[in-house]
């Protein structure tokens, strides 16, 4: 299909919405302007005593009827043209599958790289196997009008299309634990030419067997590279850190080393770093995947 001429899930949703509200407040200043004419003018002091006459009115009657029928038709129609755009997804259509957890997202690409961000192409239709690995999850892009639940046990999908260059929010939108506000990431949309370098780049990066598995696993997703804050502590410089830890109610210091770090892996909760959340989960892990993360964090500086 010519993206040129290719209906975007935002262009499909918007009309409907637009066309809801639009009829609710056409409805909504109607009766209040009816009810206020009725206040007035039948009021008490005006009319103590009901004069009307009329015992029906067929042509009142099937108009209250009709309208409003034709009016709901009018939104199913639209609303259900819609859900069939969001959910038949245009030939050609990149994809790449979203790994959910607690309390991250993984994004997988055909070639096998994997990425915390989900990069795309602009002007071309991307479509998100959405997986969850452990609770219901739910892959939420406001810009793009996409919203769709990850199930645990179910694939389910998505598709949309970023029609200009940008960073663009991602949420969850089903609360999922005590990390749920924090399950924040973004979809960078880049010019053709650079996803394709970004992919190629990609290709030829070697990265470190540790960082893989912990991009994999969605580690990331609580404990940064660089220094920045998020529900966990950050992994920079961890080596050989002096930290406060909480242990079985307990506060005591210890120096960050291969035991430590091989004990908070496998067993998160039994040394809490103070001042952050006992909700980490265990990660199912061999123990040479264990060891290779701990070398790598021994050179994370």
């Amino acid at each position: 299909m010519d993206s040129a001429h290719l209906i975007t899930t935002t262009e499909a949703i918007d009309p409907v919405f637009t066309f809801i509200f639009v009829a609710c407040l056409v409805l909504l200043v109607g009766i209040t302007l009816v009810t206020a004419v009725f206040i007035i003018r039948y009021h008490r002091s005006r009319a103590p005593e009901p004069t009307s006459q009329v015992e029906g009115n067929i042509w009142l009657e099937i108009i209250w009827v009709a309208l409003p029928s034709l009016l709901v038709l009018a939104m199913f129609y639209y609303g259900w043209a819609g859900y069939l755009a969001l959910r038949n997804v245009p030939e050609g259509a990149m994809e790449v599958t979203a790994t959910a957890r607690m309390w991250s997202w993984t994004f997988t690409y055909p070639d096998g790289r994997t990425s915390p961000k989900l990069y795309v192409p602009v002007g071309k239709p991307v479509k998100v196997q959405l997986v969850s690995v452990d609770v219901l999850h739910g892959f939420y892009l406001p810009a793009f009008r996409v919203k769709r639940d990850a199930v645990p046990g179910m694939t389910n999908y998505a598709w949309f299309v970023a029609s200009k260059p940008g960073s663009y929010d991602l949420f969850c939108s089903s609360y999922c634990g005590t990390g749920h506000s924090a399950m924040i990431t973004t979809v960078e949309a880049l010019p053709e030419a650079e996803f394709a370098a970004w992919l190629k780049l990609g290709a030829a990066e070697e990265k470190h067997p540790g960082q893989k598995l912990l991009e994999e696993h969605g580690c990331l997703g609580c404990h940064s590279l660089d220094g920045t804050p998020k529900i966990g502590p950050t992994l920079k410089g961890i080596w050989g850190r002096n930290v406060t830890v909480l242990t079985n109610g307990a506060e005591r210091s210890i120096t960050v080393d291969e035991a430590y770090l091989g004990r908070s892996i496998q067993k998160p909760n039994a040394d809490v770093v103070k001042g952050f959340p006992p909700v980490m989960p265990a990660a199912a892990l061999k123990p040479d995947e264990t060891k290779a993360i701990v070398e790598y964090l021994k050179e994370v500086k």
